[in-house]
């Protein structure tokens, strides 16, 4: 009975803003999402401890919004990563916060177009995870400077797809490395 009852809990639960969950993912960047494998909050297949955490608090749209933000489900959240990063969730959230969800969700489209971008071009059949966490965590100067210098490579056009493909993710790999990001999910053992 306690499964059903959280099934038709979690039925109450509704988001808008399928960009950014409500505890500071950024759902429009990841694979699952991507892949049509997942509707975003309150459509997707699992129920969440936050999103039940949420509407234990008056349904507040992000987590930030809560009197008891930063919480303990917030503790350690950073360290593991799922199908999509969480290194930046409590950045991005506090970002969304100081910038405001209408200008974060601008941030957000453009990162969206750059990786639809890069999926369309660049991926070999094995990058899309890649260049998900890529989007995620650099920040979008670091992606525009990547997307200028592989479209300043005239000699790009005539390589093979693999190879293509490795050029463009040693790209990003490099501005990465500058800045110390790892771009690969950070998976349990």
């Amino acid at each position: 009975m306690h499964g059903n009852s959280q099934a038709v809990y979690m039925k109450n639960f509704e988001r808008d803003n399928q960009l950014l969950s409500l505890c500071g993912l950024n759902c429009g960047l990841c694979p699952m999402r991507l892949g049509k494998h997942c509707g975003g909050c309150g459509k997707g297949n699992q129920s969440c401890a936050i999103a039940r955490c949420s509407l234990g608090h008056a349904g507040i749209e992000y987590c930030y919004l809560c009197d008891d933000y930063p919480c303990k489900k917030y503790k350690s959240i950073d360290d593991l990563d799922s199908f999509i990063t969480h290194r930046r969730q409590l950045r991005d959230l506090e970002k969304a916060k100081r910038m405001g969800i209408a200008e974060y969700n601008l941030e957000q489209e453009e990162k969206v177009r750059i990786l639809d971008y890069l999926l369309s071009n660049y991926n070999d059949g094995r990058r899309k995870t890649f260049f998900c966490v890529t989007v995620n965590l650099l920040e979008l100067s670091e992606l525009q400077e990547a997307i200028d210098q592989i479209g300043s490579n005239a000699e790009l056009s005539a390589v093979p797809s693999k190879e293509k493909s490795s050029y463009v993710a040693r790209v990003f790999q490099s501005i990465a490395d500058r800045r110390g990001v790892q771009l690969k999910l950070n998976k349990k053992n």
